[in-house]
């Protein structure tokens, strides 16, 4: 039995074949994921319920597994930055998020470096990140 905190499959599987520079996307529950992310990525659908899970529980799971060294987000044109965006910082360690406009964030979520999307129930807007896998330390 796997005694780690990511035991789905289909991620790890998936997480074990992505290499250096691939680039994992966590959606909220908002996110159009059939049409504006990769085609070829592998797709996970965990959203059970509203909030079931969030991308933050996600998130804290697929940090066990890899080693991350970029974060970029959905920026919303609100002037006071979306709340989940302080946690993502704690949550990750980067101090700063790279921040993209709704349809540039669309249009990156749909490059061939996507290896992996993550449906989440997550409830907040502009919950989205996507992570770029790091090296092995």
């Amino acid at each position: 039995m796997i005694k780690g905190q990511c035991n789905h499959h289909k991620i790890l599987e998936t997480l074990s074949i992505s290499g250096h520079g691939n680039k994992v996307l966590i959606a909220d529950g908002n996110f159009p994921i059939m049409t504006n992310s990769n085609h070829n990525a592998e797709k996970v659908y965990l959203g059970l319920s509203k909030d079931l899970p969030t991308v933050t529980d996600v998130l804290k799971s697929i940090l066990t597994v890899i080693n991350i060294e970029n974060v970029e987000v959905m920026d919303s044109a609100e002037k006071v930055e979306p709340e989940i965006f302080d946690e993502f910082r704690e949550i990750t360690g980067v101090k700063s998020l790279e921040k993209y406009s709704r349809q540039d964030f669309y249009d990156i979520c749909q490059d061939e470096d996507i290896t992996l999307v993550i449906n989440t129930g997550e409830t907040r807007t502009f919950a989205n990140i996507l992570l770029t896998v790091g090296v092995t330390s």
